[in-house]
């Protein structure tokens, strides 16, 4: 594994070349690590301010200004162009994401752009500091922490607190791990938050093309991210949002779609809200799962899958995730090997973790439906394979149809059997609403 990078939504890590999610590694040895270069940066100093760093929180937050909610904030996602080889290996990346959740958990809406990144990735811009520098941050409902630094580095301002704090967070097989700070971040003109918690990532991992995370997960998700405050929690940017009255709900909204190029600015978060003008019909909601660990992180229940109207894929209610950080979609194996068993020709190829369907059956694909909150959420064909002229990026052979429904590494039964990455969400409209602990979906 040489290296990877973390996603929008979409944290991928490739067996080859990581590509969503996870980070390049430490240059240290270490067994269960084997990417071959690590960047380092040091500090010009360290030093302990544990009881600083709490009161400074205390005082920050008992003197944030109060700031008038805007009626709405919409922002694209903008995607980047990595090296031609960035997304080699990426089954495996999100297999390896995966497998980490599942231990690592043992006012007016404002909409923004969104960028997708070679296929599988969103990042957004993100100001920090005053006058603010802006980065390319992945968006990732699967990690809580925002950081920058992994490539264009952290610039400090007159808005920059050094908490005394440590921050190390770990993705899959990647990391990064720094120092905190409290600063500025600027979301959207006008769109202002103050001390926020920002990592300055001073040693990292698989963030090839990017320049951090922004992480909207569930704040539970930060803690034992400090040290030496080991037990605090970190407050998101969604969090501050919230009590600095930029938003009046704690709710985010995700649009993506389909890439039409290799850079390609093509969704949008809203903070706060949802925007009516990304979906069609209604959002249909479900109760954030109570299944440990998926409801750890935005798990849901699927109460069943089928593949056309004969073959069951998910015969019970189950629990999983929905993860912008996961490129693909990731079933059980068991769950897994039913779909794959129902497409005539279909096998796994070993070498890539994709399967791959013969040109004879791609036309008789059948839709993939999950039924999710008492509706039917179908995938059709188009939804379900890689595109051919994408296979180059991907780094997949030319002229084979590869798909986008894998499997996870693990059976069902230990309480987060599947995932829903990004390719379902570039078909459905996504909403995180922590108000109501609860996801929905819409059609686009």
């Amino acid at each position: 594994m040489s290296h990877a990078i973390i996603g929008s939504a979409y944290v991928f890590q490739f067996i080859y070349i990581d590509s969503y999610g996870d980070f390049q590694l430490p240059c240290v040895p270490s067994a269960s690590f084997g990417h071959s270069w690590c960047i380092i940066k040091v500090p010009a100093l360290f030093f302990n301010m544990q009881s600083f760093s709490v009161l400074l929180r205390a005082v920050l937050l008992a003197t944030v200004t109060s700031v008038s909610a805007s009626s709405f904030l919409r922002i694209p996602l903008t995607k980047l162009a990595p090296p031609s080889s960035y997304l080699a290996g990426l089954p495996d990346a999100d297999r390896t994401r995966a497998a980490f959740l599942k231990n690592y958990a043992s006012g007016g809406p404002t909409t923004v752009p969104a960028s997708n990144l070679a296929y599988v990735q969103y990042t957004t811009s993100v100001g920090v500091g005053s006058p603010p520098t802006y980065y390319n941050l992945v968006v990732d409902t699967g990690s809580s922490n925002t950081f920058v630094g992994t490539g264009k580095t952290y610039v400090q301002t007159s808005t920059s607190i050094f908490t005394g704090e440590d921050v190390n967070v770990t993705y899959g097989s990647g990391y990064f791990s720094g120092l905190e700070y409290l600063d500025q971040v600027t979301l959207a003109p006008g769109f202002v938050i103050t001390n926020q918690s920002i990592g300055d990532a001073l040693s990292y991992a698989d963030f090839e093309g990017v320049d951090g995370i922004v992480g909207v997960g569930p704040v539970i998700l930060t803690e034992g991210t400090l040290s030496p405050s080991t037990d605090e929690l970190i407050p998101t940017v969604m969090n501050n949002a919230l009590s600095q009255g930029l938003i009046t709900e704690e709710i985010l909204g995700v649009s993506f779609a389909p890439a039409t190029s290799y850079n390609d600015t093509n969704g949008a978060l809203t903070y706060g809200g949802i925007d009516s003008s990304l979906y069609t019909g209604e959002i249909t909601y479900t109760p954030v799962t109570a299944t440990y660990p998926a409801g750890y992180y935005w798990g849901v229940n699927v109460t069943d899958a089928t593949y056309g109207s004969t073959t069951t894929v998910i015969p019970t209610s189950t629990a999983g995730i929905v993860d912008t950080g996961t490129t693909l979609i990731l079933l059980a194996d068991n769950f897994f090997e039913s779909y794959l068993r129902a497409i005539p020709g279909a096998k796994l190829d070993e070498s890539t973790g994709l399967m791959t369907v013969p040109e004879s059956s791609v036309s008789k694909i059948e839709p993939l439906n999950f039924t999710i909150g008492g509706t039917v959420f179908s995938l059709d064909a188009a939804a379900q394979l890689i595109p051919i002229d994408q296979n180059t990026a991907w780094g997949l052979s030319a002229n084979t149809q590869y798909g986008l429904v894998s499997y996870l590494g693990t059976n069902s039964g230990e309480g987060l059997d599947f995932i829903i990455g990004q390719k379902f969400m570039e078909k459905y409209y996504a909403v995180f609403d922590t108000d109501s602990d609860r996801v929905g979906f819409a059609y686009t």
